[in-house]
């Protein structure tokens, strides 16, 4: 007997849940590209400082640490029992309204800063790239980071079609590049120092670079709506999508970062890392600046450039989803009125921030990765234990895990605020 339309309706529903789709695809770049950003440009700098011993250690742990906390906030935001449920509705559902609303506060709060961080990082590289690269006299940074931080807001807000489109334009070239300087920096390659550092230095250093970490890998920003995307396009499936797109973004990212990092950090001495730091450039730009060589000097900025702006547009998509959240709920403003309000505040507050300058790493280890470890460690793992939905993940190796690291990178910002 042949089967009926509505079961091979339901067959064809079935393949496409379970096969690996261009939608997925899609979402993987996405993911990827929101992670790449800042924080990877900046962690051989940071993390290479403070020696090898630390590099090998967070390899290690760079991947659970960064699958297993994504996969717990995009569980938490699938928890609703609203299928439209941002963000900052399930907060409330699963917190109660106050609490609620200061999660959400601090979820804005997590991804707001690295926006300001993508402005002066992206107009320190453009900068960078016309003086020492073009020739160039120095341009007015008033003017070219309006320029910029204008060019990528206007492309935000153009809807998902287009910005799912320009992170496909921009990270397939970024994975490429990415890994072909890595390859091509081998042979620059030095011997690390091997020996074995005195047991509480190491543990210190160890200690206080997991929230740069934690920053690095970090496309927290942009899960919510990932994860609502993948409610509407799967049902009741979307949980087992989301968690495959997630890993695979996780290995993505793991095998491509990591190469660079280690091959960056070995082609760099531990004053020329200081000195990059203290120049307040991407190690891309650094290198561009210290070799003879055209071609990193070319496609260094270029790597900067599309990593910044690619990351950019991830996190931009989850500040303008939790300002909205907060302004609607507080008040009897309208979504759509919310929205263009937080557009152009944050506008002036990114331009602001990008003419001043200030730190990048500071504003990493100090202000974006904690409070990112409180968002995306902390909280999901105390809804494991309080959200009746999520409670048969309780007592897990993988829950204490996530707990712990997220409770070190919160300890790392008190002592870094305290010596």
């Amino acid at each position: 007997m042949p089967p009926s339309q509505d079961a091979m309706l339901s067959n064809a529903s079935t393949a496409r849940q379970s096969s690996w789709t261009l939608h997925d695809t899609q979402w993987t770049l996405s993911l990827f590209g929101t992670a790449v950003g800042a924080g990877i440009l900046f962690l051989p700098i940071n993390i290479g400082i403070g020696g090898f011993w630390p590099l090998i250690i967070m390899a290690c742990l760079a991947f659970p640490m960064t699958f297993l906390a994504h996969r717990g906030l995009a569980r938490f935001v699938l928890s609703s029992k609203n299928k439209d449920a941002d963000f900052t509705d399930v907060v409330e559902e699963h917190f109660g309204v106050t609490a609620g609303r200061l999660i959400s506060l601090l979820y804005f709060l997590s991804i707001f800063p690295i926006l300001l961080i993508y402005g002066v990082g992206l107009t320190n590289t453009v900068d960078s790239f016309m003086v020492n690269q073009l020739g160039m006299e120095p341009p007015s940074r008033v003017l070219l980071s309006g320029v910029l931080v204008a060019g990528m807001i206007s492309l935000m807000m153009g809807g998902e079609k287009l910005m799912l489109r320009a992170f496909t334009i921009l990270v397939y070239p970024l994975v490429g590049i990415l890994f072909f300087l890595s390859l091509y920096l081998i042979p620059s390659w030095q011997m690390p120092n091997m020996a074995l550092p005195e047991v509480g230095s190491f543990g210190k250093t160890l200690w206080l670079s997991i929230p740069i970490i934690v920053f690095s890998f970090s496309h927290a920003a942009a899960i919510s709506s990932f994860v609502n995307v993948q409610r509407g396009h799967y049902g009741n499936k979307a949980v087992a999508k989301s968690e495959a797109i997630l890993k695979r973004t996780s290995l993505l990212l793991i095998t491509f970062v990591l190469l660079f990092v280690f091959s960056c950090v070995l082609s760099l001495t531990g004053e020329q890392m200081a000195a990059a730091k203290a120049a307040n450039v991407s190690v891309l730009s650094y290198l561009a600046n210290i070799t003879d060589n055209s071609f990193i000097a070319t496609l260094g900025p270029l790597v900067a450039f599309i990593a910044i702006m690619s990351s950019f547009l991830g996190h931009f998509l989850g500040a303008r989803e939790s300002f909205t959240g907060l302004v609607t709920k507080q008040s009897n403003i309208s979504a759509k009125v919310a929205d263009k309000v937080g557009a152009v505040l944050m506008f002036f507050a990114i331009w602001f921030c990008a003419v001043k300058n200030p730190s990048i790493l500071d504003m990493m280890d100090q202000l974006s990765g904690p409070i990112i470890a409180m968002i995306l460690f902390i909280m999901p793992m105390i809804a494991v234990y309080k959200v009746p939905a999520l409670h048969k993940h309780r007592n897990r190796l993988s829950t204490l895990f996530i707990l712990a690291v997220g409770s070190m990178a919160v300890m790392a910002l008190l002592y870094s605020m305290l010596k």
